[in-house]
């Protein structure tokens, strides 16, 4: 038995029982011997989950989905999705001689790290959602981090989930000669749009550098394109969604309805590549409804919590996300406050440039009664704001625990935006204010 090994797996027993945890574990065994993870011994199935946005939540969905099937799946549920957390993941989930214990192995992976990981993890499949820019100070252009993924996936010879109604991720496709290349793509429906103002990091042929033309937009740059010149982008995907319903929650791939965990465009990629997978791996698409059925998103994706009216909270850490989550809460019924947290720790990325990407104008609502702005960068938000005219809306508390207090008192329906290292606190500051009303 290895020693580091079964010290990180007694300190992972200990801190689990304590209801803490997290990646320390990882950390701890990595410092210890810095090849730690490429000698655990992975399991017949390895899905990786990489991209910008959706991770976690299509990782989690994909695990439950192999659950309800019938196999024993490990994943890092919680989002830990760099080498420490990993560490953390496989030690808790294997025997003293490395063994992983499990039929699958579910992994989301930070999309900068996928390259370090990749021949470290053997995965049997990768699932890519989509690529937007992202914290440019931590992960420079999104540009190279595409490269990297697809020198990496170059030589891959197992089964490539893509979405195909994002043209960076075809690109992984076109340069992937040896994998099973299965693509998923969603149909027209009533939100979708010819034109689009949203930022769009797809806007050119990647193959001859010509514009693509699109026949619908979902959301940014992704939805149906074409280059007109060199046919990218014509493709026939192996799960492809129609007839959305938003009223009723649903939607059809393949001649059968399903149900979206939550009526949003994005919702339904993170179903499109799990029943894609399914699909791959034969497993019924029964199963993966099941899942979609009572999925409940946690960890600050449409988390609710009850204040004196109900508080929901999302993580956004870019302009996609941002305006995603801005489209939600404007979509709400009834009067509503807003606090936003930007905050610009390592995890956040330091440059909060971004925000002046994101379509804040969509605030300007007459449902939208005051927006709070908290977090160490709370006043570069305000300014922000104001550039959108809502300055009369606009009110700053820097104090984390203040701002919240404040939504409670108000009494009225509210919504938290989020960055990264402000999510989890903010929670914790919610949880408290909760148990106080």
């Amino acid at each position: 038995m290895s020693f580091t090994l079964g010290l990180v797996q007694a300190m992972h027993s200990v801190l689990a029982k304590t209801g803490r945890g997290g990646s320390l574990p990882g950390e701890f065994a990595l410092r210890m011997d810095p090849d730690f993870i490429s000698k655990f011994k992975m399991p017949p199935i390895v899905v990786l989950v990489t991209g910008t946005n959706g991770k976690t939540t299509t990782s989690n969905l994909i695990a439950e989905t192999l659950r309800a099937s019938g196999l024993k799946v490990i994943n890092n549920h919680r989002g830990d999705n760099l080498n420490v957390g990993i560490a953390t993941l496989l030690a808790s989930g294997s025997d003293s001689r490395f063994n992983v214990q499990a039929d699958a192995a579910v992994i989301e992976v930070d999309e900068l790290t996928l390259y370090r990981q990749f021949k470290n993890l053997h995965p049997t499949h990768l699932v890519v959602t989509n690529f937007f820019r992202d914290q440019l100070d931590r992960a420079g252009e999104m540009e190279t981090i595409i490269r990297k993924i697809m020198d990496v996936t170059q030589d891959f010879t197992g089964d490539l989930i893509l979405n195909a109604d994002d043209p960076n991720v075809l690109r992984i496709a076109d340069n992937a000669k040896k994998a099973n290349v299965h693509l998923f793509s969603v149909g027209e429906n009533e939100k979708s749009r010819t034109v689009t103002d949203e930022a769009s990091e797809g806007k050119f042929c990647p193959r001859c550098g010509r514009r693509l033309q699109y026949s619908y937009y979902q959301y940014s740059h992704i939805g149906r394109f074409t280059c007109p010149y060199d046919g990218y982008g014509r493709v026939d995907p192996e799960l492809y969604v129609t007839s959305i319903d938003y009223d009723k929650g649903t939607f059809t791939a393949e001649g059968k309805e399903y149900h979206s965990f939550i009526n949003s465009i994005y919702a339904i990629y993170n179903c499109a590549s799990v029943l894609c997978l399914c699909k791959v791996l034969h497993i019924d698409g029964k199963c993966a409804n099941q899942v979609f059925s009572t999925y409940q998103l946690k960890e600050g994706r449409n988390e609710v919590y009850r204040l004196s009216k109900p508080c929901v909270i999302n993580l956004v850490k870019n302009p996609t996300g941002a305006n995603e989550v801005m489209k939600y809460i404007v979509s709400r019924p009834g009067d509503k406050n807003i606090c936003i947290f930007l905050n610009d720790n390592d995890q956040d990325g330091h440059d909060v440039s971004w925000i002046w990407d994101a379509h804040f104008e969509r605030l300007n609502d007459p449902l939208i009664h005051t927006i709070v702005c908290s977090g160490r960068r709370a006043y570069d938000m305000a300014l922000r704001l104001k550039y959108e005219g809502l300055e009369d809306h606009v009110k700053v508390i820097t104090d984390s625990h203040e701002a919240i207090h404040w939504l409670n008192e108000a009494n009225m329906d509210s919504y938290v935006i989020a960055t990264y290292t402000a999510l989890h606190p903010t929670r914790a500051i919610l949880k408290k204010e909760e148990g106080r009303k």
